[in-house]
């Protein structure tokens, strides 16, 4: 069942809350996980309007659809008895591993200039593109971890003051507050303390994301292989 995997796609957005709190705050106004902001930020700088870092949007922006397309590339039509294939697993260790690397990286060399800062927006943004092509093997609509925009529409479309049922409030309203939740924490550790410090943060929510993931996983390969489970038809 799919419910199994709602905490762990919680934590997961709550750490790309983190990792957009500290690219915005300590990478030069860029958003590594929510492309709509950079779009937009985008169009301003086109426009006209002055200190928008416009190439450090376009550079997330473009490493984030790279991120995507390599995922969904490594991870289409991969068999397994699991909702998550192995291809998609194996992706989501590799970005917690980037990340805590880039922060290690950030702490002991000290803030990054700006040509290693597009570098490491660059990076974070190709983790999360991947995160969210390879959780969509999972199929929960409302928690992509990278975006809770139309999960706001379907909480609210959905809602009884709205005349619909009200179903998947809680699992929807947690998307939704834990996104600002890691926001919070980076925002305040990015401020008070530093942006390396902040990010180690969001490595740690991303590696225990994946962590809880993988037990799950192993849990569905586990179930499938025992002689009344899926794989011998269910009986």
């Amino acid at each position: 069942m799919t419910k199994r995997y709602e905490l762990p796609l919680l934590v997961l957005t709550a750490a790309t809350g983190a990792v957009d709190g500290v690219s915005y705050l300590a990478l030069d106004r860029v958003f590594t996980g929510n492309m709509t902001g950079n779009v937009l930020f985008i169009g301003f700088g086109l426009a006209g309007v002055s200190g928008l870092p416009v190439l450090n949007n376009l550079v997330a922006l473009l490493a984030f659809m790279l991120g995507a397309v390599l995922a969904a590339r490594l991870t289409r039509g991969a068999p397994g008895p699991a909702k998550l294939p192995a291809s998609g697993l194996a992706i989501l260790v590799g970005g917690s591993v980037v990340s805590l690397a880039l922060a290690g990286i950030w702490l002991g060399t000290g803030p990054p200039n700006h040509g290693a800062m597009l570098v490491t927006t660059a990076l974070l943004a190709l983790v999360l593109g991947a995160q969210a092509a390879a959780v969509k093997h999972i199929g929960i609509r409302d928690l992509s971890t990278v975006v809770v925009t139309m999960t706001m529409v379907n909480l609210s479309a959905d809602s009884r003051a709205a005349g619909g049922p009200g179903t998947a409030w809680l699992r929807r309203f947690g998307a939704i507050t834990a996104m600002g939740l890691g926001a919070f924490v980076a925002a305040v550790l990015t401020l008070r303390v530093n942006g390396a410090v902040a990010l180690i943060v969001a490595g740690a929510l991303l590696a225990l994301g994946t962590t809880l993931i993988a037990v799950i996983r192993r849990r569905e390969v586990a179930a499938a292989s025992t002689p009344d489970g899926p794989a011998a038809g269910g009986h």
